[in-house]
Protein backbone atom coordinates (compact mmCIF):
# COMPACT_ATOMS: atom_id res chain seq x y z
CA UNK A 1 0.00 0.00 0.00
CA UNK A 2 1.28 3.48 -0.64
CA UNK A 3 2.48 5.47 2.07
CA UNK A 4 1.77 8.82 1.67
CA UNK A 5 3.21 9.68 5.09
CA UNK A 6 6.73 8.23 4.09
CA UNK A 7 10.17 10.40 4.65
CA UNK A 8 13.18 9.58 3.48
CA UNK A 9 16.40 10.19 6.12
CA UNK A 10 17.17 12.79 4.13
CA UNK A 11 14.10 14.84 4.41
CA UNK A 12 14.28 13.99 8.25
CA UNK A 13 17.99 15.56 7.83
CA UNK A 14 16.03 18.37 6.14
CA UNK A 15 13.89 18.81 8.88
CA UNK A 16 16.70 18.29 11.80
CA UNK A 17 18.71 20.97 10.20
CA UNK A 18 15.47 23.63 9.28
CA UNK A 19 14.97 23.16 13.13
CA UNK A 20 18.29 23.95 14.40
CA UNK A 21 18.80 26.85 12.34
CA UNK A 22 15.35 28.21 13.76
CA UNK A 23 16.26 27.35 17.32
CA UNK A 24 19.91 29.48 16.56
CA UNK A 25 17.56 32.20 15.25
CA UNK A 26 14.91 32.31 18.87
CA UNK A 27 17.97 32.62 20.54
CA UNK A 28 19.05 35.65 19.41
CA UNK A 29 15.98 37.21 18.97
CA UNK A 30 12.50 37.03 20.89
CA UNK A 31 9.21 36.86 18.79
CA UNK A 32 10.56 34.17 16.36
CA UNK A 33 8.79 30.56 15.15
CA UNK A 34 10.80 28.72 18.06
CA UNK A 35 10.41 31.27 20.91
CA UNK A 36 13.57 29.65 23.03
CA UNK A 37 12.21 30.85 26.09
CA UNK A 38 14.64 31.28 28.89
CA UNK A 39 13.79 30.30 32.51
CA UNK A 40 15.17 31.90 35.20
CA UNK A 41 16.52 28.85 37.72
CA UNK A 42 19.57 27.53 38.32
CA UNK A 43 18.23 23.98 39.54
CA UNK A 44 20.52 22.37 41.40
CA UNK A 45 22.36 19.39 40.13
CA UNK A 46 22.66 17.45 44.07
CA UNK A 47 21.51 18.53 47.07
CA UNK A 48 17.92 19.38 46.43
CA UNK A 49 15.96 18.84 50.29
CA UNK A 50 12.93 19.81 51.30
CA UNK A 51 8.98 20.17 50.81
CA UNK A 52 7.43 21.85 48.15
CA UNK A 53 3.44 21.99 47.41
CA UNK A 54 3.19 21.07 43.73
CA UNK A 55 0.59 22.63 41.22
CA UNK A 56 -0.18 21.10 37.85
CA UNK A 57 -1.88 22.36 35.33
CA UNK A 58 -1.76 20.47 31.78
CA UNK A 59 -4.30 20.88 29.58
CA UNK A 60 -7.69 21.07 31.36
CA UNK A 61 -6.62 18.47 34.28
CA UNK A 62 -5.54 20.03 37.13
CA UNK A 63 -2.88 17.94 40.33
CA UNK A 64 -2.07 18.82 43.66
CA UNK A 65 1.00 17.23 45.87
CA UNK A 66 3.03 17.61 48.61
CA UNK A 67 6.71 16.56 47.43
CA UNK A 68 9.20 16.03 49.77
CA UNK A 69 13.08 16.02 47.72
CA UNK A 70 15.92 14.82 49.20
CA UNK A 71 17.84 11.18 49.61
CA UNK A 72 13.94 9.23 49.06
CA UNK A 73 11.85 12.01 46.82
CA UNK A 74 8.30 11.41 47.59
CA UNK A 75 5.20 12.73 46.71
CA UNK A 76 2.94 12.54 50.38
CA UNK A 77 0.01 14.03 49.09
CA UNK A 78 -2.14 14.18 45.79
CA UNK A 79 -5.43 15.92 44.33
CA UNK A 80 -7.11 16.38 41.11
CA UNK A 81 -10.05 18.03 39.43
CA UNK A 82 -10.90 18.22 36.07
CA UNK A 83 -11.58 21.46 35.17
CA UNK A 84 -12.77 21.39 31.35
CA UNK A 85 -15.14 24.40 32.19
CA UNK A 86 -11.88 26.17 31.31
CA UNK A 87 -13.03 25.64 27.76
CA UNK A 88 -16.11 27.17 28.12
CA UNK A 89 -16.91 30.69 27.14
CA UNK A 90 -17.16 33.13 30.26
CA UNK A 91 -15.10 31.43 32.43
CA UNK A 92 -13.10 33.88 34.23
CA UNK A 93 -9.43 34.32 36.27
CA UNK A 94 -11.52 33.99 39.10
CA UNK A 95 -13.31 30.83 38.37
CA UNK A 96 -10.37 29.33 37.55
CA UNK A 97 -8.08 30.51 41.24
CA UNK A 98 -11.23 29.32 42.84
CA UNK A 99 -11.41 25.39 40.88
CA UNK A 100 -7.51 25.62 41.78
CA UNK A 101 -8.28 26.16 45.32
CA UNK A 102 -11.01 23.75 46.32
CA UNK A 103 -8.42 20.97 45.09
CA UNK A 104 -5.81 22.62 47.20
CA UNK A 105 -8.16 22.05 50.00
CA UNK A 106 -7.88 18.89 49.83
CA UNK A 107 -4.52 18.63 50.94
CA UNK A 108 -2.87 19.23 54.49
CA UNK A 109 -0.02 21.44 53.61
CA UNK A 110 2.20 22.81 55.79
CA UNK A 111 2.72 26.38 56.69
CA UNK A 112 4.82 28.70 54.51
CA UNK A 113 5.33 25.74 51.84
CA UNK A 114 6.92 26.90 48.70
CA UNK A 115 4.87 26.20 45.81
CA UNK A 116 6.20 25.26 42.28
CA UNK A 117 3.71 25.37 39.70
CA UNK A 118 3.40 23.70 36.33
CA UNK A 119 1.90 25.47 33.75
CA UNK A 120 1.64 23.49 30.65
CA UNK A 121 0.64 26.68 28.09
CA UNK A 122 3.09 29.37 26.41
CA UNK A 123 4.53 31.43 29.23
CA UNK A 124 7.73 33.74 29.48
CA UNK A 125 9.85 33.39 32.50
CA UNK A 126 10.23 36.80 34.98
CA UNK A 127 13.53 36.94 36.61
CA UNK A 128 11.61 36.51 40.48
CA UNK A 129 10.92 33.04 39.48
CA UNK A 130 7.41 33.64 38.26
CA UNK A 131 5.98 33.47 34.75
CA UNK A 132 3.74 35.94 32.24
CA UNK A 133 0.99 33.91 30.21
CA UNK A 134 1.67 34.35 26.73
CA UNK A 135 -1.52 33.38 25.27
CA UNK A 136 -3.82 30.44 25.98
CA UNK A 137 -3.86 27.20 23.44
CA UNK A 138 -5.94 23.75 23.68
CA UNK A 139 -8.96 25.67 23.08
CA UNK A 140 -8.79 27.97 26.47
CA UNK A 141 -9.17 31.65 26.32
CA UNK A 142 -9.29 32.70 29.96
CA UNK A 143 -9.84 36.51 29.75
CA UNK A 144 -7.60 39.33 30.97
CA UNK A 145 -4.50 37.04 31.43
CA UNK A 146 -2.76 36.64 28.85
CA UNK A 147 0.33 39.44 29.24
CA UNK A 148 0.40 38.99 33.30
CA UNK A 149 1.98 37.04 35.73
CA UNK A 150 0.51 33.86 36.87
CA UNK A 151 1.54 32.82 40.14
CA UNK A 152 1.50 36.10 42.01
CA UNK A 153 -2.41 36.73 41.60
CA UNK A 154 -2.83 32.83 42.41
CA UNK A 155 -0.48 33.22 45.48
CA UNK A 156 -2.52 36.77 46.74
CA UNK A 157 -5.83 34.50 45.74
CA UNK A 158 -5.15 31.56 47.90
CA UNK A 159 -3.98 34.04 50.62
CA UNK A 160 -7.22 35.61 51.01
CA UNK A 161 -9.62 32.64 49.97
CA UNK A 162 -8.45 29.13 51.45
CA UNK A 163 -6.41 28.37 54.97
CA UNK A 164 -2.89 28.00 53.06
CA UNK A 165 -0.20 30.51 53.66
CA UNK A 166 1.95 30.69 50.61
CA UNK A 167 4.85 32.87 49.69
CA UNK A 168 7.55 32.00 47.16
CA UNK A 169 6.19 30.38 43.62
CA UNK A 170 7.79 29.56 41.21
CA UNK A 171 6.75 28.96 37.71
CA UNK A 172 7.99 26.35 35.09
CA UNK A 173 7.03 24.83 31.69
CA UNK A 174 6.19 20.84 31.99
CA UNK A 175 8.61 21.03 29.51
CA UNK A 176 11.05 22.88 31.81
CA UNK A 177 10.05 20.24 34.43
CA UNK A 178 10.53 17.31 32.82
CA UNK A 179 14.12 18.44 31.93
CA UNK A 180 14.85 19.26 35.65
CA UNK A 181 13.74 15.74 36.62
CA UNK A 182 15.87 14.16 34.21
CA UNK A 183 18.68 15.70 36.72
CA UNK A 184 17.81 13.10 39.25
CA UNK A 185 19.66 10.50 36.98
CA UNK A 186 22.82 11.96 36.96
CA UNK A 187 26.15 11.21 34.94
CA UNK A 188 25.19 12.94 31.25
CA UNK A 189 26.93 15.51 29.39
CA UNK A 190 23.68 17.52 28.15
CA UNK A 191 19.68 16.96 28.80
CA UNK A 192 16.54 17.13 27.23
CA UNK A 193 13.26 17.46 28.28
CA UNK A 194 10.55 15.92 25.81
CA UNK A 195 6.97 15.96 25.87
CA UNK A 196 4.91 13.59 23.14
CA UNK A 197 1.63 13.18 24.65
CA UNK A 198 -1.63 15.94 23.72
CA UNK A 199 1.09 18.26 22.69
CA UNK A 200 4.34 18.71 22.11
CA UNK A 201 6.95 20.34 23.42
CA UNK A 202 11.38 20.34 24.01
CA UNK A 203 13.39 21.85 26.48
CA UNK A 204 17.07 21.86 27.25
CA UNK A 205 20.34 23.44 28.99
CA UNK A 206 22.34 25.86 26.72
CA UNK A 207 25.43 28.38 28.25
CA UNK A 208 24.22 31.31 28.72
CA UNK A 209 26.56 32.64 26.57
CA UNK A 210 25.18 30.83 23.58
CA UNK A 211 21.98 32.98 23.94
CA UNK A 212 22.49 36.30 22.83
CA UNK A 213 19.52 37.60 23.70
CA UNK A 214 20.26 37.50 27.47
CA UNK A 215 23.46 39.12 26.93
CA UNK A 216 23.00 42.07 28.75
CA UNK A 217 20.79 40.63 31.89
CA UNK A 218 22.61 41.58 35.13
CA UNK A 219 23.27 38.92 37.61
CA UNK A 220 22.22 35.94 35.14
CA UNK A 221 25.44 33.32 34.61
CA UNK A 222 25.93 29.98 33.83
CA UNK A 223 23.47 27.74 32.32
CA UNK A 224 19.79 28.27 31.21
CA UNK A 225 17.25 26.46 30.98
CA UNK A 226 15.70 26.88 27.85
CA UNK A 227 11.87 26.26 26.89
CA UNK A 228 11.61 25.82 22.73
CA UNK A 229 8.24 25.65 22.02
CA UNK A 230 8.82 23.81 19.58
CA UNK A 231 5.07 22.47 18.65
CA UNK A 232 4.97 25.83 16.61
CA UNK A 233 7.74 24.55 14.38
CA UNK A 234 6.92 24.77 10.79
CA UNK A 235 8.81 22.15 9.37
CA UNK A 236 9.25 21.34 5.57
CA UNK A 237 7.87 17.99 3.94
CA UNK A 238 4.69 18.16 6.18
CA UNK A 239 1.93 17.04 2.91
CA UNK A 240 -1.33 18.35 1.83
CA UNK A 241 -3.49 16.70 4.66
CA UNK A 242 -1.42 18.70 7.16
CA UNK A 243 -1.87 21.62 5.33
CA UNK A 244 -5.88 21.03 5.53
CA UNK A 245 -5.63 20.40 9.34
CA UNK A 246 -3.97 23.48 9.47
CA UNK A 247 -6.23 25.50 7.37
CA UNK A 248 -9.44 23.88 9.58
CA UNK A 249 -7.95 24.60 12.94
CA UNK A 250 -8.63 27.68 15.04
CA UNK A 251 -5.07 28.86 14.90
CA UNK A 252 -4.54 28.45 11.27
CA UNK A 253 -0.53 28.90 10.67
CA UNK A 254 0.76 28.14 14.37
CA UNK A 255 1.98 25.17 16.22
CA UNK A 256 2.12 23.18 12.42
CA UNK A 257 5.08 20.49 14.18
CA UNK A 258 2.50 19.61 16.79
CA UNK A 259 -0.33 19.59 14.32
CA UNK A 260 1.59 16.50 12.64
CA UNK A 261 2.73 14.33 15.52
CA UNK A 262 0.48 14.79 18.52
CA UNK A 263 -2.45 13.04 20.00
CA UNK A 264 -4.44 15.69 20.14
CA UNK A 265 -4.17 15.98 16.55
CA UNK A 266 -3.38 12.62 14.52
CA UNK A 267 -6.76 11.93 13.50
CA UNK A 268 -7.58 14.68 12.04
CA UNK A 269 -4.63 13.96 10.00
CA UNK A 270 -6.24 10.50 9.56
CA UNK A 271 -9.45 12.45 8.42
CA UNK A 272 -8.03 14.62 6.18
CA UNK A 273 -6.58 11.36 4.40
CA UNK A 274 -10.26 9.67 4.24
CA UNK A 275 -12.31 13.31 3.73
CA UNK A 276 -15.35 11.66 2.19
CA UNK A 277 -15.86 8.06 4.55
CA UNK A 278 -18.19 10.17 7.32
CA UNK A 279 -15.02 9.90 10.12
CA UNK A 280 -16.48 10.79 13.33
CA UNK A 281 -15.07 14.43 13.81
CA UNK A 282 -13.40 13.74 17.44
CA UNK A 283 -11.48 11.06 16.14
CA UNK A 284 -7.78 11.01 18.22
CA UNK A 285 -4.83 9.37 18.72
CA UNK A 286 -7.02 6.76 21.04
CA UNK A 287 -8.83 5.60 18.07
CA UNK A 288 -5.69 5.49 16.05
CA UNK A 289 -4.58 3.40 18.53
CA UNK A 290 -8.13 1.66 18.47
CA UNK A 291 -7.60 0.73 14.93
CA UNK A 292 -3.87 -0.61 14.85
CA UNK A 293 -4.30 -2.72 18.42
CA UNK A 294 -7.72 -4.47 16.54
CA UNK A 295 -7.02 -4.59 13.28
CA UNK A 296 -9.67 -7.30 12.42
CA UNK A 297 -12.50 -5.00 12.99
CA UNK A 298 -11.35 -1.95 10.78
CA UNK A 299 -10.87 -1.84 6.70
CA UNK A 300 -7.11 -2.80 6.21
CA UNK A 301 -6.57 0.58 4.31
CA UNK A 302 -7.58 2.58 7.77
CA UNK A 303 -5.03 0.40 9.97
CA UNK A 304 -2.28 0.88 7.50
CA UNK A 305 -2.94 4.67 7.38
CA UNK A 306 -3.30 5.00 10.93
CA UNK A 307 0.27 3.22 11.35
CA UNK A 308 1.93 5.00 8.75
CA UNK A 309 0.76 8.39 10.53
CA UNK A 310 1.39 7.20 14.11
CA UNK A 311 4.96 6.10 12.10
CA UNK A 312 5.32 9.84 11.09
CA UNK A 313 4.94 10.80 13.85
CA UNK A 314 7.81 9.30 15.86
CA UNK A 315 10.03 9.70 12.52
CA UNK A 316 9.45 13.42 13.16
CA UNK A 317 10.18 13.53 16.59
CA UNK A 318 13.50 11.87 16.23
CA UNK A 319 14.29 14.17 13.71
CA UNK A 320 13.70 17.25 16.26
CA UNK A 321 15.83 15.36 18.90
CA UNK A 322 18.22 14.89 16.14
CA UNK A 323 17.98 19.24 15.74
CA UNK A 324 18.67 19.91 19.31
CA UNK A 325 21.23 17.56 19.39
CA UNK A 326 23.10 19.74 16.69
CA UNK A 327 22.09 23.21 18.56
CA UNK A 328 24.19 21.33 21.87
CA UNK A 329 27.05 20.71 19.66
CA UNK A 330 27.49 23.98 18.32
CA UNK A 331 27.17 24.96 22.10
CA UNK A 332 29.67 22.54 23.29
CA UNK A 333 31.18 19.84 20.88
CA UNK A 334 32.70 17.93 23.88
CA UNK A 335 28.93 16.91 24.84
CA UNK A 336 28.75 13.19 24.11
CA UNK A 337 26.08 12.00 26.56
CA UNK A 338 22.83 13.08 26.16
CA UNK A 339 19.76 11.93 28.38
CA UNK A 340 16.35 12.91 26.61
CA UNK A 341 13.27 12.79 29.36
CA UNK A 342 10.32 12.12 27.72
CA UNK A 343 6.96 12.27 29.03
CA UNK A 344 3.27 11.42 26.96
CA UNK A 345 0.90 8.57 26.58
CA UNK A 346 1.82 8.85 22.82
CA UNK A 347 5.54 8.48 23.13
CA UNK A 348 5.50 5.94 25.55
CA UNK A 349 2.87 3.82 23.58
CA UNK A 350 2.73 0.40 21.79
CA UNK A 351 0.35 -0.78 19.57
CA UNK A 352 -0.14 -4.47 17.56
CA UNK A 353 0.38 -3.47 14.14
CA UNK A 354 3.84 -4.45 13.08
CA UNK A 355 4.35 -5.19 17.00
CA UNK A 356 6.04 -1.60 17.53
CA UNK A 357 6.64 0.83 20.39
CA UNK A 358 6.55 4.47 19.55
CA UNK A 359 9.93 4.62 21.31
CA UNK A 360 11.62 1.99 19.30
CA UNK A 361 10.72 4.09 16.06
CA UNK A 362 12.20 7.11 17.96
CA UNK A 363 15.46 5.15 18.63
CA UNK A 364 16.10 3.43 15.05
CA UNK A 365 15.70 6.71 13.73
CA UNK A 366 17.95 8.79 15.39
CA UNK A 367 20.55 6.27 14.95
CA UNK A 368 20.16 6.67 11.12
CA UNK A 369 19.89 10.28 11.41
CA UNK A 370 23.03 10.85 13.64
CA UNK A 371 25.03 8.14 11.22
CA UNK A 372 24.11 10.21 8.22
CA UNK A 373 24.40 13.60 9.77
CA UNK A 374 27.98 13.65 11.34
CA UNK A 375 26.77 12.85 14.96
CA UNK A 376 28.37 9.72 15.05
CA UNK A 377 29.89 10.05 18.72
CA UNK A 378 26.48 11.49 20.34
CA UNK A 379 24.61 8.88 22.33
CA UNK A 380 20.89 9.53 23.36
CA UNK A 381 19.14 7.46 26.04
CA UNK A 382 15.95 7.88 26.40
CA UNK A 383 14.31 7.42 29.55
CA UNK A 384 11.16 8.04 31.87
CA UNK A 385 10.81 8.87 35.50
CA UNK A 386 6.84 9.14 37.21
CA UNK A 387 5.37 11.96 37.98
CA UNK A 388 8.25 14.38 36.81
CA UNK A 389 6.45 17.07 36.01
CA UNK A 390 5.71 17.15 40.32
CA UNK A 391 8.79 16.07 40.66
CA UNK A 392 10.46 18.50 38.51
CA UNK A 393 8.70 21.33 39.65
CA UNK A 394 9.32 21.16 43.51
CA UNK A 395 13.03 20.97 42.22
CA UNK A 396 12.49 24.44 40.70
CA UNK A 397 11.14 25.81 43.91
CA UNK A 398 13.67 24.24 46.35
CA UNK A 399 16.99 24.93 44.56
Amino acid sequence: MNNQFALSTQQLLEIANDLRQKIETGLQNDGTEIKCLPTYIHPKKDGIKGDAVVFDLGGTNFRAAIVSVGEKTEITGLAEKDITEMKMEGFTEDDLYNSQAQTINQLNIPKNCPIGYCFSYPAKSLTNGDAELINWTKGVKIAGMAGNPIGGPLVKYLNEKTNGSFNKIAVVNDTITSLFAGLMNPGYDAYIGLIVGTGTNMATFFPSDYIPKIQDLEGWSGETPVNLESGNFNPPNLTAFDAEVDNNSDNKGFQRFEKAISGMYLGRVFRAAFPNDGLDINLDAAGLSKMMNNPEQFKLEYVETAFQIYERSAKLVAASIAGLVMNLNSADPSVKKIQVLAEGSLFWSKVKTHDTKYVDIVNATLKELFAEGGLGDKEVQISRIDNANLIGAAMSVLS
